[in-house]
């Protein structure tokens, strides 16, 4: 049954959990595993490529936070309007 993305509410057939710790920030110093929001593949690949895990933890650690970048945002108007049955190809640059 397919569910929205939580950042680009798409409805998609298959979800992936983001870290909103990268798990490499919270394994290393014997955290437990930081929350996760069910996100498309799209969207989780772009955070990765827009950010280090650094950045992501520092300054992108709440579902808000992400919403709110002005990157994301601009890619998240753009991936909306995708087919959602579609893989979207995306340039893997920092």
């Amino acid at each position: 049954m397919p569910q929205p993305c939580e950042l680009c509410q798409r409805e998609m057939s298959a979800l992936t959990a983001h870290h909103l710790i990268p798990r490499q920030k919270t394994k290393r110093q014997g955290l437990d595993p930081s929350p996760t929001i069910q996100i498309c593949s799209a969207c989780h690949r772009q955070i990765h490529t827009l950010y280090d895990n650094s950045h992501l933890a520092l300054h992108l650690n709440t579902l808000e936070k992400l919403k709110q970048d002005p990157q994301l945002q601009k890619f998240l108007a753009w991936v909306h309007k995708q087919d959602p049955n579609q893989r979207v190809k995306m340039d893997r640059k920092r």
